[in-house]
């Protein structure tokens, strides 16, 4: 294993799968650049999430049927110096009820 995935509960989806080099774990939260999103089971809200130490994202909600799980990601848009590096990726949690972060090939 040499990457990282989101796989969705329900069916086995991969709803992102990334090399290692293009993910990286912060406060137990995975970060994967958006190349590797597969963007199409998701959208970007307006709604805002002010982080004091990270900065600013906007939440990203996950398609299900024929509605949303709200808030199941986030992407950083103003990020505070320490934390350039993750400006305009995709976080997610490692467990969420639709979907898990797990190791796999890339």
């Amino acid at each position: 294993m040499n990457g990282h995935c989101i796989i969705r509960n329900k069916d086995g989806v991969v709803l992102a799968n990334a090399p290692a080099d293009k993910t990286c774990q912060i406060e137990g939260y995975w970060y994967f650049h958006p190349d590797y999103v597969d963007q199409s089971w998701f959208e970007t809200s307006d709604r805002i999430y002010d982080c004091p130490v990270k900065g600013s994202c906007l939440w990203v909600d996950l398609k299900i049927g024929k509605g949303f799980s709200n808030n199941a990601g986030w992407i950083y848009t103003q990020t505070l110096p320490a934390y350039d590096h993750i400006n305009g990726w995709y976080g997610f949690y490692d467990k969420h009820k639709h979907y898990t972060h797990q190791e796999c090939d890339s």
